[in-house]
C-alpha cells in the first residue's frame, strides 16, 4: 500500500524551517522603505515605470546583501516594481511581506534577454533555510490581466514572466501569502529540497464567475504550485486559476540536488482550475521518475479537471516512470469538463493528443490521441473519490498498448448524476489499463476488473 514516508523527517525539518533565531551577530531588518522604496496608493496599477524600477533595483541589491540571520521587510504599504527581481547563495533569513507588491504590466518596458525572453518576477537561486513569511498576509500581485487574453496568447503565447521562481534550493518556508493574478505560472519550484507551502492562497482570475468558462481561460497558463524535487508539503492553500491547480513537474537524472520528483504531500487544499496533475511527463534519456505522490483531503468546486495525470512522448529510447501515486478523500462539485484523466497531454505539438479530440471523432488524422509508450505507469490509487453532477462523461483512462498502465485501483470512486457527453453509458474510455474497481465505485470502468470488498 501507499505509505508517505516523509512524517519521520518532518519534526527536524519544521524545526528548521520555524526556528529563526539570531546564532550569529548580524541580525538586521532590513525595511526596504527605509533604504528607498517608494510606496504608493493601495489602488495604483504601476503605470510610472521609473518608480517601479527603482523600486525593483532597491528589492534585488537589499535582497542581495542580506546576511545570516537578517530579516528583509515589506512593510504594510503598496510597492509598484518592474519585473527582475533576484537574489541567489541567500543563507538563513527571512522574507517577511507584510504589505502589497505590485508589479508592473507594461510589457515594453518589461526587462528581457537577448533574445527577448520576459525575466521572471521574482526569481531565487541557490537558497537555503529562507522562509516568505508574513505577520498578516502578504500580498504579490502580478496584474496578469495585461497579458492574458486569446489576442494576447496569439501576440506572445507563453513569453510571460513567472511570479515567484525558485530553482536548486533547499528547507524552504512559504506562508501567509497571497499570490494574485500572475502572467504565466504563479510559483515554481524546480529542483528543491523539503519546501513547505502553508495558510497560502492563489487567485487569478478574469472575471467573478464561479466557474471555468472558455472567458475565464483565456487565463492560460495561470499554474498555481508548480514543483519538481524532493520532500515537499503543501497544505491548507486555496487555489483558484484557470491552469493546473497543483502540479507535479518531472525531474530526471544528471546534475542537480535531486533525480526524481518523489515524497510529496498535498492535503487539505481547495483548488478550482485544471486539476490537482501530475504532468506533463516526458521520458529521457537519464530516466524521469515521478514516486510516491499523494494528493488527499482536498474539495474542488466547480472545477474544469479533477485528477489530471498526463505523460507526453520523447525520443524511442528514453524511459521515464509515474509510480505510486494516491488521490483520497477528494469532492468535486460540477466539475466542467474530464473529472478524471489519467493519460496523454492534450497539446498542439506533432504526437499530442489532439485538443479537438475525441469531438472531431477518435479516429480523425487530426484529432487522435496517441499515447506514448515510454513512460512506465503503476501503482496509481484514487480512494474515497466523490463527483457530483459533472458536465461530461466522468473520464479519460489511456494506456499505451505496449506498456500498459498497471494496478490502477478504484476504491470508492463514486460519481453521481454523470453526464452523457461523449462517453454514453460507458461513462470512461478506458483503453490498454490493468484496473481495478472496489469500495462501491460507480460507474465501474469498462476495462476494470471489479472486486468485491
Amino acid at each position: 500500500g501507499h505509505q508517505f514516508t516523509m512524517r519521520g523527517n518532518w519534526l527536524a525539518v519544521l524545526l528548521v524551517l520555524s526556528s529563526w533565531i539570531c546564532i550569529i551577530v548580524h541580525c538586521e531588518v532590513v525595511n526596504v522603505e527605509d533604504i528607498g522604496a517608494v510606496s504608493t496608493d493601495a489602488k495604483d496599477k504601476c503605470k510610472d515605470v521609473s518608480i517601479a524600477e527603482r523600486n525593483r533595483d532597491i528589492f534585488s541589491s537589499s535582497l542581495q546583501k542580506l546576511e545570516e540571520g537578517d530579516t528583509w521587510l515589506v512593510p504594510n504599504k503598496t510597492f509598484c516594481l518592474m519585473g527582475n527581481v533576484t537574489a541567489s547563495g541567500l543563507r538563513n533569513v527571512k522574507l517577511q511581506i507584510d504589505g502589497t507588491i505590485r508589479f508592473s504590466n507594461n510589457q515594453k518596458a518589461w526587462p528581457r534577454d537577448e533574445n527577448g525572453n520576459v525575466k521572471e518576477c521574482f526569481y531565487f537561486e541557490d537558497i537555503e533555510h529562507v522562509s516568505f513569511t508574513s505577520s498578516g498576509t502578504g500580498t504579490i500581485d502580478g496584474q496578469g490581466k495585461g497579458w492574458w487574453g486569446y489576442i494576447e496568447y496569439l501576440l506572445i503565447q507563453e513569453n510571460r514572466p513567472r511570479l515567484l521562481h525558485i530553482e536548486n534550493s533547499a528547507d524552504l518556508l512559504v506562508e501567509n501569502l497571497l499570490l494574485k493574478d500572475s502572467p504565466y505560472w504563479t510559483f515554481l519550484a524546480g529542483d528543491v529540497e523539503r519546501l513547505e507551502i502553508r495558510n497560502s492562497a492563489i487567485d487569478a482570475r478574469r472575471d467573478k464567475a464561479d466557474y471555468h468558462d472558455l472567458e475565464d481561460l483565456g487565463a492560460f497558463n495561470t499554474d498555481g504550485f508548480d514543483v519538481a524535487g524532493r520532500d515537499i508539503w503543501i497544505h491548507d492553500v486555496d487555489i483558484w486559476n484557470d491552469d493546473d491547480s497543483i502540479c507535479v513537474k518531472e525531474r530526471s537524472g544528471g546534475s542537480g540536488r535531486t533525480n526524481c520528483s518523489e515524497n510529496m504531500l498535498f492535503e487539505n487544499v481547495r483548488a478550482s482550475g485544471v486539476g490537482l496533475t501530475v504532468g506533463s511527463i516526458g521520458p529521457s534519456s537519464t530516466h524521469t521518475c515521478v514516486r510516491n505522490i499523494t494528493f488527499r483531503n482536498a474539495y474542488m468546486h466547480h472545477t474544469f479537471k479533477g485528477i489530471y495525470m498526463k505523460s507526453r512522448p520523447g525520443a524511442p529510447d528514453a524511459t521515464g516512470e509515474i509510480t505510486d501515486v494516491l488521490y483520497e478523500n477528494i469532492v468535486m462539485d460540477g466539475p466542467t469538463q474530464w473529472a478524471i484523466w489519467i493519460g496523454p497531454q492534450q497539446a498542439s505539438y506533432s504526437g499530442a493528443c489532439s485538443l479537438l479530440w475525441p469531438w472531431l471523432g477518435a479516429n480523425s488524422h487530426l484529432a487522435g490521441c496517441p499515447v506514448p509508450s515510454q513512460i512506465t505507469w503503476d501503482n496509481i490509487v484514487l480512494r474515497n473519490i466523490t463527483i457530483n453532477s459533472p458536465k461530461h462523461s466522468p473520464g479519460v483512462l489511456l494506456g499505451n498498448s505496449t506498456n500498459p498502465i498497471s494496478n490502477l485501483v478504484f476504491d470508492g470512486v463514486v460519481v453521481s448524476n454523470p453526464g452523457k457527453m461523449p462517453w454514453g453509458d460507458k461513462f470512461y474510455d478506458c483503453q490498454a489499463v490493468q484496473g481495478t474497481a472496489t469500495g462501491g465505485t460507480w460507474p465501474v470502468p469498462p476495462c476494470f476488473n471489479e472486486v468485491e470488498n
